[in-house]
């Protein structure tokens, strides 16, 4: 990506190890538990949408878990090229929905981008490395391990800039839902519904923030960002985070009603979606017909 002539954001904090705010929920001793039960863990925790310290428990048999004590928030170290492209990455969001907002007559609400290590204590609770980038709308905070950026490319086989760059601009996604409501008007719904319809509204916010990323896609295409094929690849990354290719990469049987994100064919229609329409409007999953 060509993001030379963009500054860093301001809004990006560094919680070290353990870091983060309020959240609870007890933790579990790793050495007990093994690689093993930590990939078990991670996907207990991503299938079916539980909070993985909940997901170590299930693993450990409610073996107590040692949290590293929250630690404040300091200056991200913008000298390390990961932190300073995403730094960079979540400027250039900050840009785009600004001035998408302010068309609305609203006013965009700027999310944090705070990196951690391990581990993090939110208002959503206690969160591991192993489940990978999420936010939380209690703290209105994007999460990442910057370690998942590398995993995405060396593991996922999703490489290059925009690869990297679409992982936060769908967690901002998520941001833009809760700003807009029908993230909280889903959470609210999710608990009044079975198992299977709650999986379901879950795949609706996953798919509507694959679109809002396309949206700031749009936009860095039209502002001549991209190189050549750095569309293509954002559509990889989203077809390799996609449910169905996940689970069939842990050789399980691929089973629809488990989804909490969306097949990969959902993933990448829905980011191209945003992408080519650069529209709010084209976003709204919870209308669709047909996801």
């Amino acid at each position: 990506m060509k993001l030379d002539d963009v500054e860093e954001s301001s809004n990006v904090e560094d919680l070290g190890e353990g870091g983060g705010s309020g959240g609870g929920g007890s933790g579990v001793s790793l050495g007990g538990i093994g690689i093993v039960g930590l990939l078990a863990a991670a996907g207990i925790s991503y299938f079916f949408h539980m909070d993985f310290g909940q997901a170590l428990h299930v693993v450990s048999g409610n073996q107590p878990i040692a949290q590293a004590p929250a630690q404040p928030p300091r200056k991200a170290d913008l000298n390390n090229p990961q932190v300073k492209f995403a730094a960079k990455v979540l400027k250039s969001t900050e840009l785009v929905w600004g001035k998408l907002f302010a068309e609305q007559g609203l006013q965009y609400r700027q999310p944090k981008l705070a990196l951690f290590r391990r581990g993090v204590n939110t208002q959503c609770g206690y969160s591991a490395s192993t489940v990978g980038p999420f936010y939380c709308s209690g703290d209105e905070k994007v999460f990442i391990d910057l370690g998942f950026l590398d995993q995405l490319q060396k593991k996922l086989n999703a490489e290059g800039d925009f690869a990297r760059a679409y992982v936060i601009a769908h967690e901002v996604g998520h941001h833009i839902s809760h700003l807009l409501g029908s993230l909280d008007k889903a959470h609210q719904n999710m608990a009044h519904l079975s198992k299977t319809a709650a999986l379901h509204e879950s795949v609706k916010l996953e798919l509507q923030a694959d679109c809002y990323a396309g949206i700031w896609g749009h936009y860095a295409a039209a502002e001549n960002r991209l190189e050549p094929g750095e569309a293509e690849q954002a559509l990889r990354a989203a077809h390799q985070v996609g449910d169905d290719t996940l689970q069939e990469a842990a050789g399980r049987q691929v089973s629809p009603d488990s989804f909490s994100h969306g097949s990969a064919e959902q993933r990448m229609r829905w980011f191209k979606m945003g992408f080519d329409n650069g529209k709010i409007a084209a976003c709204d999953t919870f209308s669709a017909r047909t996801l």
